[in-house]
């Protein structure tokens, strides 16, 4: 183990003994386990808006909450239930995670503990949620259409590039919400007269193949599909589609990256709003009858420096519609 990682671990540790010593001398604590499919540095302003989201409800680390994380930190998601099940030995009252892996890998090792989750790409349709009214099992959250927003970001290509007919398709393979995704770009790719090639990942070290190979097609553009590794990798993915000069549409943090255009979610809302679920659990709300939300903000982003770079004039229409302009 590397020393930085030991110590970190080290430290944690001891804060989190420090934290529940604290809360059990203070009375009842509140105890929620957090199954992160990233690091701790790549997740922190996400895992900060849930802990701000959970303060403003009253909650206090040490005094009436104690927060056990395990995080996957570049991990295989095969490993994600072992995680699990080391949250649910600390005898948490509710798990909150994210993404079809993430909440997939929750309900395997655990059909009573409740989980939440702050954001999914679509509860009902990856079998997490009977209905968004009643859910039926012990997970609740946040949803958002990934689908569709997969399909609105290739016609974001199209818009920008009006002569574009070839495009890539970004994805990992080991994300099981996938199929829907690219069962919606195919059906978008065929309205717009765009043929569309897949290149499947596992891991960050498979992504300098999957560009080259994109390259290697002569391909313009490609979408980069909604998928924790992926965005936690984006950087990198926006130097390799710089070097190749593709044309990037993904998620709002690969246009901030240096990605060309991005249009979803505003993912930390989504962790804060998570928090409420967490307080009506606690208070004793049945999760199989707290209904699923939809996320109700999306975002246009639109990098003009990396347009530049990659020779693409955008259209006034589309920077007219954006919510950020990155100069």
């Amino acid at each position: 183990m590397r020393r930085r990682t030991f110590i970190a671990a080290v430290g944690g540790g001891v804060l989190a003994s420090v934290a529940r010593l604290r809360a059990a001398e203070n009375g009842a604590v509140h105890r929620i386990g957090y199954l992160s499919l990233g690091s701790p540095a790549a997740e922190a302003t996400r895992f900060n808006a849930l802990r701000a989201g959970l303060a403003t409800l009253g909650y206090v680390e040490g005094k009436n909450l104690v927060i056990e994380a395990r995080w996957l930190d570049g991990g295989k998601y095969e490993t994600l239930p072992d995680l699990a099940v080391q949250l649910l030995a600390l005898k948490v009252d509710v798990i909150v995670t994210y993404a079809t892996p993430g909440v997939q890998a929750a309900q395997s090792v655990t059909k009573t503990v409740p989980i939440v989750f702050t954001s999914l790409g679509d509860a009902v349709a990856v079998g997490v949620a009977a209905s968004l009214a009643h859910p039926g099992g012990n997970a609740t959250g946040n949803t958002y259409f990934i689908p569709e927003l997969a399909a609105k970001r290739l016609e974001l290509l199209k818009e920008a590039i009006p002569s574009l007919d070839g495009a890539g398709v970004l994805f990992n393979a080991g994300n099981r919400s996938t199929a829907p995704v690219l069962k919606s770009l195919q059906v978008a790719a065929q309205s717009l007269d765009i043929e569309l090639m897949q290149f499947a990942v596992a891991e960050p070290a498979d992504l300098a193949d999957a560009f080259a190979a994109m390259a290697k097609k002569s391909l313009r553009a490609f979408v980069i599909s909604e998928d924790p590794m992926l965005i936690y990798n984006i950087e990198t993915c926006a130097r390799l589609a710089l070097q190749y000069r593709l044309a990037s549409s993904g998620f709002p943090e690969s246009a901030l990256a240096g990605g060309f255009v991005a249009y979803g979610i505003d993912f930390l809302e989504l962790w804060r709003h998570a928090a409420s679920f967490v307080d009506k659990i606690l208070k004793g709300t049945a999760v199989a009858d707290l209904p699923v939300e939809q996320a109700t903000k999306f975002v246009t982003v639109v990098n003009k420096k990396t347009a530049a770079a990659i020779g693409i004039e955008v259209p006034t229409s589309l920077l007219l519609r954006a919510d950020q302009v990155i100069e």
